[in-house]
């Protein structure tokens, strides 16, 4: 079919696409600033049109000739949001009718009934019954909270659980709430667009838990790995101050944070199933809230940090991992030294003075320093410098090289190295060899995430240092190899 998908840059449309991609549908997007997709490997792959929901004109050319439209739109970081909402619904309910698309397809939250609505609920049932009301047959899809790295409501918990070990909360974490996996929304939003005409209304889907926000942030602990959380509920904060606290101590955006706390007042469970009569149950079973987590965290449990997360291959890659459009406060706390130099070394030269590195040859820096850690990282159990390593020259995949362990190598080109010493989170360094048209460049990248709030501690003291110990490597590697250059052949 031919689909085109409004809020494409947004967290679930930015995943959706090549989901809708992968079923064999063709695909085009109308995005308000195209360059946010420039980094999706699905860019080429569908046609991208610049344009915005209130524009008449805009939506008229994105929905000419399409057969489903998915509205994914949501203007939460703006003050006027509700007014915004309401009139880029009906204008898109409007065009879509003109232009003869036969479905659409909206997710927007569970709606509980006999409860007072907050702002953003209110809105996103708003935006539902304006696009049910239409002539074009609309099916919308009700989710509480998506859990998935990205998704705003699981970043605020995530940040929320990882750096404060006691927590003074609201009353309303003992409110209920039915949780639902990214993968399972994608699958459901997926196969909508294949549904009969006669199909229309609003459908609630969840996963298989029902649990209070204090459990989902105990159960995020276990399976990240971190100690028990003290959570102390009291009743004197309000959405408004928990939002203000949600501002100070996680990157989410206090305006983001306001309304989703206010949402938070609500229980927020599937009213019934009856989704399932016209779309079955994923044949793996929906997932459970604590698999969706370890999914949601799996890079750091792969350790495959190496590479920036925004880096990561978006077609047929795991939906809850991090993508290039997801906002930049998502994905994780992921601490960055970064540094480069170009060098008079061919790149020969250049990786072996890198594959070489460690054991006898030392790391290039401020040796005092790097002995200081190893006896401290032997102190606190670890095994510090003293493992060396097998081979004066040449590393294997796999190896210990002093506290590191090598992760992968690719011969004349990279070295990635996994830390093993003790540290409140997981360290990789990075070590390539590249070039441009000045020649041979050095690169060096250290990566680190944090684990708790002792992770966040650790990586702030050692800041200072960075200059001198990485900073430090880079000269002495790029100097060692052109001392290597220069060294007359005997």
């Amino acid at each position: 079919m031919r689909c085109v998908v409004f809020g494409a840059t947004g967290y679930i449309g930015g995943r959706l696409v090549p989901e809708l991609l992968a079923a064999g549908h063709q695909v085009r997007v109308l995005a308000r600033t195209p360059a946010k997709l420039d980094d999706a490997r699905w860019r080429d792959q569908v046609e991208v049109l610049r344009g915005d929901v209130l524009c008449v004109d805009d939506v008229a050319a994105a929905c000419a000739d399409a057969d489903v439209l998915y509205y994914l739109v949501h203007s939460l970081t703006r003050a006027d949001f509700d007014e915004i909402d309401r009139q880029a619904a009906t204008l898109v309910a409007e065009q879509a009718a003109r232009a003869g698309i036969r479905r659409i397809v909206y997710l927007g939250g569970i709606v509980p009934p006999g409860q007072r609505l907050s702002r953003h609920l209110s809105s996103r049932a708003e935006v539902g019954r304006i696009l049910l009301q239409g002539s074009v047959p609309a099916i919308a899809m009700q989710a509480a909270v998506i859990i998935g790295s990205g998704s705003a409501s699981f970043e605020m918990l995530r940040y929320l659980t990882e750096r404060l070990p006691v927590m003074v909360t609201p009353r309303w974490v003992r409110n209920r709430i039915q949780p639902i996996a990214v993968r399972d929304v994608l699958y459901y939003l997926t196969r909508a667009a294949e549904l009969p005409p006669d199909v229309r209304g609003a459908f609630d889907i969840g996963g298989p838990d029902v649990l209070t926000y204090e459990q989902m942030m105990r159960d995020y602990a276990e399976v990240a790995r971190l100690p028990r959380r003290v959570i102390l509920p009291v009743p004197v904060l309000t959405p408004w101050l928990s939002a203000q606290w949600v501002d100070l101590v996680t990157p989410v955006p206090r305006a983001i944070a306001v309304p989703l706390m206010e949402s938070l007042v609500n229980d927020v469970i599937c009213a019934d199933h009856v989704i399932a009569e016209h779309i079955p149950d994923p044949a793996r079973g929906p997932i459970g809230y604590r698999t969706a987590v370890e999914l949601a965290l799996a890079r750091i449990r792969e350790l495959d940090v190496p590479t920036r997360w925004s880096d990561a291959d978006q077609l047929g890659g795991e939906p809850s991992s991090p993508l290039p459009t997801d906002p930049a406060w998502s994905g994780g706390s992921v601490y960055l030294d970064v540094r480069e130099r170009h060098t008079r070394a061919d790149p020969a030269t250049l990786w072996s003075v890198i594959e070489s590195i460690g054991g006898e040859h030392g790391w290039y820096s401020f040796p005092l320093a790097w002995s200081l850690r190893g006896w401290i990282d032997r102190l606190a159990g670890g095994g510090g410098l003293r493992r060396g390593r097998r081979d004066p020259h040449r590393l294997h995949a796999g190896e210990a090289l002093d506290w590191w362990r090598v992760e992968r190598i690719e011969r004349s080109n990279t070295l990635v190295l996994r830390a093993e010493m003790r540290v409140p989170g997981w360290a990789w360094l990075e070590l390539s060899v590249d070039t441009d048209a000045g020649g041979t460049v050095y690169r060096q990248r250290a990566v680190f995430e944090p684990h708790g709030l002792a992770g966040h501690l650790y990586w702030k003291a050692i800041v200072p240092f960075h200059a001198l110990v990485f900073g430090g490597m880079t000269r002495n590697i790029t100097g060692a190899a052109e001392e290597a250059v220069a060294q007359p052949v005997s």
